[in-house]
């Protein structure tokens, strides 16, 4: 019998916490090496962005893992609720492209590549069944500002944002890893108002479903 491989993805610690110490309950565990039940699970923490993502994930490209979980918190545009949990099968390089006047030239446009991405290998689970699919749209520049919100959703659906969900999408597909990415909301997509976030609500709601799933994956 093979022992499941999981790849667990997230841009910073703190968003994965409580299942960092779930994981770090069990005995024989190394830096960024773990193993529960019957499961090794290999830890990737990137940093914020697009960048830090492709060149950390790349570091993993060589191993086949039944399954890449990115997971991590995020904005939404006003379809779904802060502390609601999604996947994420579809997602944007948003800002790839060049300016044209009042105009924006996407990639698709330029002939450059594609500007939307879909995961090539989604993994499929009786859990991931019961979460709502979005679109997800990834940044460099987190949107604060009504004239550029208003811009974007102009030019193209968006349903949630991120710093890092496009890349990671990039990277499963060229590793052919089945894989699935999941956002918690933390926040609306708006003028920084701080106050209105609950980035700890998101994180238990996002980490409460993730040690689950790994259970659940371990089990099967």
């Amino acid at each position: 019998m093979s022992v499941p491989k999981i790849l667990l993805h997230c841009a910073t610690a703190a968003e994965i916490e409580p299942t960092l110490s779930f994981l770090k309950a069990y005995p024989g565990h190394e830096k960024n090496e773990y193993k529960f039940g019957h499961t090794e699970l290999d830890l990737c923490i990137s940093g914020a962005g697009m960048v830090k993502t492709a060149f950390e994930l790349g570091k993993h490209s060589h191993i086949s893992y039944d399954i890449a979980i990115q997971a991590g918190i995020g904005g939404t545009f006003g379809l779904h609720g802060i502390g609601d949990l999604v996947r994420v099968e579809e997602d944007c390089f948003s800002e790839l492209g060049a300016e044209d006047g009042d105009s924006f030239l996407s990639l698709d446009d330029l002939q450059l590549g594609e500007q939307h991405i879909k995961l090539m290998y989604p993994h499929r689970h009786k859990l991931l069944e019961h979460l709502p699919k979005a679109k997800g749209i990834t940044v460099n520049t987190v949107h604060g500002n009504e004239s550029s919100i208003q811009k974007l959703l102009h030019r193209q659906k968006a349903e949630l944002e991120s710093m890092e969900g496009a890349a990671f999408i990039y990277a499963a597909n060229r590793s052919g890893w089945p894989a699935v990415q999941l956002r918690c909301i933390s926040n609306r997509v708006e003028k920084r108002d701080r106050s209105k976030w609950d980035i700890p609500g998101a994180i238990h709601n996002l980490n409460l479903f993730l040690i689950q799933f790994l259970k659940a994956l371990d089990e099967n």
